[in-house]
């Protein structure tokens, strides 16, 4: 294929460009039509002219240089390479042209071919996942600028394509590359783009928008011809260098506030702009800038609300303007006063901004443009990634579905995490994937990119090792659910199970008694483990009988009372050391005075107070209880529940109340209560909580004093004091 049909690229190369990268530029195109040969577009023209229209954009309107517009000429073939060729012959072409036209070539060109390769699929809440994605392929910031010039001219050629891409390619320029370009301040392109997918997307919209503004151009030209008459005017007699560009609101930002606002066009009150251009030296932009201003406002009330000064602090992106909005005849007009390099800047973003400084002159300049694009770059979305194989900043990943479907997930997060993410049914059964078709294991994790194939099994259930490496919430969550789910289904079946072998066996044992007993054979925390093991078939029946009979037949008593004794003595070792230093390691519950914090309470049974000999049950229902060791109660769970029996012991330098109960037995003689209470109160100084006393037969009173104590210690000094009072027979605590 002759290059001569590529002379109006040649001829722009030879223009911008040193004779050695017009002839580079050349190379290239020899080099493109000779790996492409007849490879055809859908009207059947050749496919690199394609890749030559790009880079006349590339140069005409983004403005970039040598290596951007090489790429440019060879993006096609390198894409095509990545896709059809192995890895080895890859390799071997990237570095064929590495060492002919630069390492930067082809650091673009992968750039380029890495984006091409992603699946994006219409569905406007991906719209923000994908602009990220696009951005985070892009280590070299050049490789965004050309893919905005290669999707200007994919949706200038859109009618060659069939009817599915058109719609497609139209939503992607809409929602990912025409927010790109605004940010980057390519607004000419961000508005092309905008209107041409317009233009497929709502083909009926953008037509009766255009036909209307056909309708109303001549009635438009007259008013803007008579608005600015009293301007120029002014303007030629203050001497200053102009020009003035009329510019209509694209066809975008009227369907959009019509879309928005709910009006019809005639509602549109700002269709069209005008632009005073001042050629003057930068040291006077600013000052002619605002004398301009005080023109249009001399003559024009401006709407303050739609004031914007950009020449004091320009955007971000580079872009400088005076806006404001003043009103004519009944209508609102838009009008912008700007410098000739801020309207260079306005129309070709960053790179037209860095170019105008002298990007040409190479070095440092265009380093320095990089860097700013870079900067703007990582500014176009809150999760930006500076380059593919980095971790995005917000420390989430991207990655795919086999049909392209984009999910946002943290970073860490597993193949099982991804399958939660799609559907909790899915995340249940699944047993494995594939990651980038390679078969991975549930625990792989993924990386930003990934595009991830889950594999299932229909007998694959959660398990409780799940949680130890699933990332996000709701994987954790379902896992979670699904267990307590389980537990609730073997706790039923389970115990449906046991009572009907039970009246089948016809053993003297309620289904309560028989799980208290397998618990405590089987050293289990819960009765719902026993149930559990039964449901699953982890333990079978035959063995649950003969463990019941033993029991019931007494064979297994004697076993029972000799772990039991041989528990006592290990618990009694404890205490002994125990009592030598509470800094020693113990497993005792340590019981503070402030018992209202912690989960356990006072027995009611035997009224514990600092001081008694201790020890914890635990309960079903009611959390820890702390009884004395000589509790009524304590022989009989000791036997029964050795396993729910815990070592327990009071904080030794602790202080608090505790209410204790004495009984008192004395003979009715005038004035006991009273030497009772005396002794009580104002000797031992203790708080009386209630007392009562009754006449018994035989001239004896009988009652019960409710008093606070510190410990047992002032509990026994109470009652020695009580039994020194004339009169009183007896004086005890009761349990």
């Amino acid at each position: 294929m002759a290059i001569t049909r590529y002379d109006k690229l040649r001829r722009m190369a030879r223009e911008n460009f040193s004779n050695e990268t017009a002839s580079l530029v050349d190379a290239a195109l020899e080099y493109a039509s000779e790996w492409l040969g007849d490879r055809m577009r859908y009207d059947g023209r050749p496919m690199l002219d394609h890749a030559a229209n790009v880079a006349q954009i590339v140069i005409e309107e983004v403005g970039l240089g040598r290596n951007s517009t090489i790429a440019s000429v060879l993006h096609d073939v390198v894409r095509l390479a990545h896709k059809e060729l192995s890895s080895e012959e890859f390799l071997a072409l990237t570095d064929q042209i590495g060492n002919r036209f630069g390492k930067q070539v082809v650091g673009i060109t992968v750039g380029l071919a890495n984006i091409s390769g992603l699946k994006l699929k219409v569905a406007n809440e991906q719209a923000e996942n994908f602009r990220d994605l696009i951005v985070s392929y892009s280590e070299d910031p050049r490789v965004i600028l050309i893919k905005l010039a290669d999707r200007l001219e994919v949706m200038r050629s859109l009618e060659i394509f069939p009817p599915e891409k058109r719609r497609k390619k139209s939503w992607e320029a809409m929602n990912l590359y025409a927010q790109i370009a605004h940010k980057l301040g390519l607004y000419g392109i961000k508005s092309e783009l905008e209107d041409l997918a317009l233009k497929y997307l709502e083909p009926k919209d953008y037509e009766h928008i255009t036909l209307k503004l056909e309708e109303s151009a001549e009635e438009r030209r007259a008013f803007i011809a008579k608005f600015l008459v009293p301007i120029e005017m002014k303007l030629r007699n203050l001497g200053i260098q102009y020009h003035i560009k009329s510019r209509t609101k694209s066809v975008y930002s009227i369907w959009n506030k019509m879309r928005k606002q709910r009006v019809p066009f005639e509602g549109v009150y700002d269709i069209f702009a005008l632009r005073i251009i001042i050629d003057c030296p930068v040291e006077l932009e600013k000052p002619q800038c605002w004398t301009v201003y005080s023109v249009v406002t001399d003559f024009y009330t401006p709407n303050p609300k739609r004031m914007r000064d950009w020449i004091s602090i320009p955007k971000s992106n580079g872009y400088e303007s005076l806006h404001t909005t003043v009103s004519a005849e009944g209508r609102w007009v838009e009008v912008q006063i700007r410098t000739e390099r801020m309207d260079e800047v306005a129309e070709r973003g960053i790179a037209a901004h860095w170019r105008y400084k002298g990007v040409q002159q190479g070095g440092e300049t265009s380093e320095q443009w990089l860097s700013r694009l870079r900067a703007a770059m990582e500014e176009t979305t809150h999760s930006l990634a500076q380059r593919f194989d980095a971790k995005p900043a917000s420390g989430e990943i991207f990655v795919f579905t086999p049909n392209g479907d984009l999910r946002k997930l943290p970073e860490g997060a597993s193949v099982l995490d991804f399958a939660f993410d799609i559907h909790s049914n899915l995340g249940a059964i699944c047993a494995g994937g594939k990651v980038n078709n390679r078969s991975v294991p549930i625990r792989e994790v993924l990386h930003n990119g990934d595009i991830v194939e889950i594999i299932t099994q229909k007998n694959q259930t959660p398990k409780a090792d799940w949680l130890s490496f699933v990332v996000t919430s709701k994987a954790k969550n379902k896992i979670k659910a699904f267990m307590r789910e389980e537990q609730a289904k073997h706790t039923r079946m389970g115990r449906e199970e046991l009572e009907r072998k039970l009246k089948n066996w016809k053993l003297p044992l309620s289904v309560d008694e028989a799980v208290n007993y397998l618990t405590k054979h089987y050293k289990l925390r819960l009765g719902t483990e026993v149930y559990a093991l039964i449901a699953t078939g982890k333990i079978d029946f035959q063995t649950i009988k003969d463990i019941l009979n033993r029991h019931l037949s007494g064979e297994a008593e004697e076993e029972r009372k000799a772990a039991a004794a041989e528990i006592e003595r290990q618990k009694a070792e404890k205490a002994a050391k125990s009592e030598k230093s509470e800094r020693q390691s113990s497993d005792a519950l340590i019981i503070d005075d402030d018992i209202s914090k912690i989960q356990y309470k006072l027995a009611k049974c035997c009224n514990p107070i600092k001081g008694d000999e201790v020890f914890g049950f635990i309960t079903i229902n009611a959390g820890i209880t702390i009884h004395r060791t000589d509790c009524p109660n304590a022989k009989r769970m000791r036997e029964n529940y050795p396993y729910r029996i815990i070592d327990a012991r009071w904080r030794q330098n602790s202080e608090g109340a505790f209410r204790v109960t004495i009984r008192v037995v004395a003979a009715d003689t005038t004035g006991m209560a009273n030497h009772i209470t005396e002794v009580i109160s104002r000797e031992l100084k203790l708080n009386i909580r209630s007392m009562a006393f009754d006449l018994q037969k035989g001239g004896i009173v009988s009652g019960t004093i409710s008093v606070e104590v510190t410990s047992a210690g002032a509990a026994d000094a109470l009652i020695h004091n009580l039994l020194k009072i004339k009169g009183v027979q007896r004086a005890y605590r009761l349990n």
